[in-house]
């Protein structure tokens, strides 16, 4: 039988390499130059046309994770975000969000969009039924965040995409929470797939950048939007992303087993009132998680019993480390209503869900029992 796709470690490993025509290296070669030659040559060169030789290796290779035809590497997650949307957005469009979305999202909407007179409504919650309710004669993007950050909200891509089709939309997602190893949502209908490369896809806690894939027509025309726009990457840190995604599909299917232990761990626990995962079968979410991933990924939140202190809890941890990011080798935590969703209103918080006492924990590779005896002492040294 042949495989439509090869299997993710050998797309990590082998997509987009760059020849080493003349040492036959094993690795690819970084190319640092900022200038190349304009006369007689077939492509014209220049990092901020996303076309540098590093940037066109990585950009297949994220194709090929993806299972798109075409990608585009960015300075940042950010900068994924607000090209690809404002690619296809124009004065007096509409565009239609899911309800729970990465803080920095929701930021650039509800700060920005009305200075472009771009119209926009976010979704009562996220079963399909709401997107569609929120559709106007000028819709022209729906946008889904899945799961969702920080509280693991699970959409049903297919769903979305199928309505997206019916009225004619062009179709995103953010699936940095996921990342290419769980979940691909090109194959489920989706038009454009955005990532956080900052996340997983980097690992390390030492990388930042975001990309976009999708058919070669659309990546033409967010290209005509990014290369004015200038969110391009640095070819030094194009070559640092290309050789940490070599290990993204081990690095993430090891957190996806951490982190199902540990919500279960968690979960049974007398000093956590709630857990959200989606591998947990009492999440609401947890069928349509089934259906659309291959993993749960390493991504969850929890809130302590009434009474416990999650800022003292973090103080008293060990071995998981306070973080303002997510997704590296090692594990973190932090409160979103002070980091990723602290741009938002204390009101537009508590629409959300996000708590005050809520606690987003991004597990990584370490020995899941060192994890739980972690968050077991800190746990006793808060009730103390």
């Amino acid at each position: 039988m042949i495989k439509k796709h090869p299997g993710i470690n050998t797309i990590c490993i082998h997509s987009g390499e760059l020849a080493d025509k003349e040492f036959k290296g094993a690795i690819s070669p970084l190319y640092m130059s900022t200038s190349y030659a304009f006369e007689d040559v077939e492509v014209k060169r220049y990092p901020r046309y996303f076309n540098t030789p590093n940037q066109v290796a990585l950009a297949k290779k994220m194709a090929a994770l993806e299972h798109g035809e075409a990608a585009l590497i960015f300075g940042s997650g950010m900068a994924a975000v607000s090209t690809a949307l404002m690619a296809f957005l124009h004065k007096g469009d509409h565009v239609v969000f899911q309800n729970t979305l990465y803080g920095g999202t929701s930021n650039l909407v509800t700060e920005e969009f009305e200075k472009f007179g771009i119209e926009y409504s976010f979704t009562e919650d996220s079963k399909p039924s709401s997107f569609e309710a929120e559709i106007k004669p000028n819709t022209k993007v729906i946008y889904i965040e899945t799961p969702s950050n920080p509280l693991l909200t699970v959409t049903d891509i297919k769903a979305v995409a199928e309505i997206s089709k019916t009225h004619g939309l062009v179709s995103m997602i953010d699936n940095t929470f996921a990342s290419p190893v769980n979940q691909n949502p090109i194959d489920m209908g989706i038009d454009v797939v955005i990532h956080s490369a900052t996340k997983y896809m980097g690992g390390h806690s030492d990388i930042l950048a975001g990309t976009v894939i999708a058919s070669e027509e659309k990546i033409d025309t967010i290209f005509q939007l990014a290369k004015n726009f200038g969110g391009s990457l640095s070819d030094y840190t194009v070559w640092l992303l290309e050789r940490s995604l070599k290990t993204m599909g081990i690095r993430v299917k090891a957190q996806n087993e951490n982190a199902l232990e540990l919500a279960k761990f968690l979960k049974d626990h007398s000093d956590i009132a709630e857990v959200y995962y989606p591998g947990l079968e009492s999440h609401p979410d947890h069928d349509i998680a089934k259906k659309q991933m291959r993993g749960f990924g390493g991504m969850m939140s929890f809130e302590l019993k009434e009474g416990l202190d999650a800022d003292l809890f973090q103080k008293k941890l060990k071995l998981i480390k306070s973080s303002m990011s997510l997704a590296g080798v090692e594990s973190t935590i932090l409160s979103p209503a002070k980091t990723s969703h602290g741009l938002l209103s204390e009101e537009e918080r508590e629409k959300q869900g996000i708590r005050d006492g809520l606690l987003r924990f991004s597990v990584g590779i370490e020995e899941k029992e060192d994890l739980m005896e972690d968050l077991e002492q800190a746990l006793e040294k808060t009730r103390a």
